[in-house]
């Protein structure tokens, strides 16, 4: 069992950042992959990345390519999700997930955080 708590969510200008925070806990957490995956209304659910144990984060659509960056403090267990030059259309809510294998569909990812909500004004 693995249990994910999201932080840093909320109004941004267009233009502007933010860093979302995911804290996994549980066991054998080295293992999981943990990703991003966002669903805003009336849209269908968007993965957005994952970073395993080690290396880089993986797997980013062209939707959010080259603005999006997923980190992972090992110390800490904390994922983060980097967000520059947001539009908009990055209005959505933002969840955390945790799988055993990479995947790109939330089908891959078992676990899932209460999400937080991130707002873009234009």
């Amino acid at each position: 069992q693995v249990q994910l708590v999201e932080s840093g969510g909320g109004l941004v200008q267009a233009g502007g950042s933010l860093r979302l925070s995911c804290v996994p806990s549980g066991r054998a957490l080295s293992t999981y992959f943990i990703g991003w995956i966002r669903q805003a209304p009336g849209k269908e659910r968007e993965f957005l990345g994952t970073i395993g144990w080690s290396g880089p984060g993986i797997g980013y659509p062209d939707s959010v390519l080259g603005r999006f960056t997923l980190s992972r403090d090992k110390g800490t267990n904390t994922v983060y999700l980097q967000m520059n030059s947001l539009k908009p259309e990055d209005t959505a809510v933002y969840y955390c997930v945790a799988g055993l294998i990479f995947g790109k569909t939330s089908d891959e990812y078992e676990f899932w955080g209460q999400g937080t909500q991130v707002t873009v004004s234009s």
